[in-house]
């Protein structure tokens, strides 16, 4: 009896949240893009904020990238498998609770 109202209440709420910090780090891994392309002082606040929010995650997709053996020349495609792989974490993460 629990633990089917623990399902049907709590699960939906985790899920929610995980996804909502999905969400948000897509969002930061985007506005790191834009500030790339501008050249913006890495002691300024705002960018200090982002670049420690999204490198690690952009790290762990560089040295994927490296370890694949992708030879990617001047063009970065960490952000883009960063996004993938927490595109996929929430679809493992959504087909455990449902």
């Amino acid at each position: 009896m629990v633990n089917s109202v623990v399902k049907e209440n709590v699960m939906p709420v985790i899920y929610r949240a995980i996804s909502i910090l999905v969400e948000i780090l897509e969002l930061l891994i985007l506005v790191r893009i834009i500030l790339s392309w501008f050249r913006i002082s890495p002691y300024n606040p705002i960018s200090k904020v982002v670049y420690e929010l999204t490198e690690p995650l952009l790290s762990v997709a560089r040295n994927l990238i490296y370890k694949i053996g992708i030879n990617t020349g001047m063009f970065d495609f960490s952000p883009i498998v960063a996004i993938m792989i927490l595109r996929i974490i929430l679809l493992i993460v959504r087909e455990i609770i449902f």
